[in-house]
């Protein structure tokens, strides 16, 4: 099979990249640094001729409202177009759980966007809706920071390693379209305030974590509800301790 993975030179997108290559498939992974860029449309065209699978891994660079909102815009017209143009079949989109549910977020509203679009195309599809990454919760943390202290909510999260990520994107994307919705998470649900006390305490980073059901996450206030997948999720096999025992030993 021949895919094409947008944003190929990312976390995910090297990941899924050897997935799939270990596993038979023709892949290109392309980028900006490869010459391929969606949201200018630059290279498209080409990197496209006798695609069969297109999987969309990328990412604004910017989280900022009006900046997220016109990048997931952009791309996802230049690439569903270019797609049509080649004949690709198989559209896969990496987005994320609970999306709708919390629309205070500038990034999760260009996210519910960018699904609407691809569900307008004429091209099949399949939306890969993940939890947060395990490689992510220190970022999440030094957004919540104030000096020492790093405020966070107890809502439930169920994040997930990348490397299960990429690999529930590559089975995705070598099965047939389902023009609709798959949800993947983690093994176990856990507090984003406990999750954050783990991931500091393992890296021996000094900040307290305080619990605050006040304190924002990307713009909006969650409950246990906002971010947890449905009960049809695929689980991924990796819990955030051997991830953090893996992570130190590296």
């Amino acid at each position: 099979m021949n895919v094409v993975i947008i944003g190929g030179s990312g976390l995910i997108g090297k990941k899924l990249a050897q997935l799939l290559r270990q596993a038979g498939h023709d892949v290109v992974a392309a980028s900006p640094s490869s010459g391929v860029n969606a949201v200018t449309g630059e290279g498209l065209a080409q990197v496209l001729v006798g695609a069969e699978v297109v999987v969309d891994v990328t990412n604004s660079p910017s989280f900022e409202d009006e900046a997220v909102m016109k990048f997931f815009q952009a791309s996802t017209r230049n690439l569903l177009a270019a797609e049509i143009a080649a004949g690709v079949r198989h559209h896969v989109a990496l987005s994320v759980v609970g999306s709708e549910r919390v629309p205070e977020s500038g990034y999760f509203r260009a996210k519910v966007v960018q699904e609407s679009m691809i569900k307008d195309s004429t091209v099949p599809y399949t939306i890969v809706r993940a939890t947060q990454f395990f490689e992510f919760l220190g970022a999440i943390a030094q957004a919540n920071t104030e000096g020492s202290i790093v405020r966070a909510s107890s809502a439930k999260l169920q994040p997930m390693a990348a490397a299960d990520v990429a690999a529930a994107l590559a089975k995705v994307a070598t099965e047939a379209a389902l023009n609709g919705t798959r949800e993947v998470a983690g093994p176990q649900a856990v507090r984003l305030d406990e999750l954050l006390r783990r991931v500091l305490q393992a890296s021996r980073d000094p900040r307290e974590v305080v619990t605050d059901d006040d304190a924002l996450y990307f713009g909006t206030r969650l409950d246990d509800a906002s971010l947890t997948p449905g009960a049809d999720a695929r689980l991924g096999i990796t819990p955030l301790d051997a991830w953090l025992a893996n992570k130190a030993s590296n």
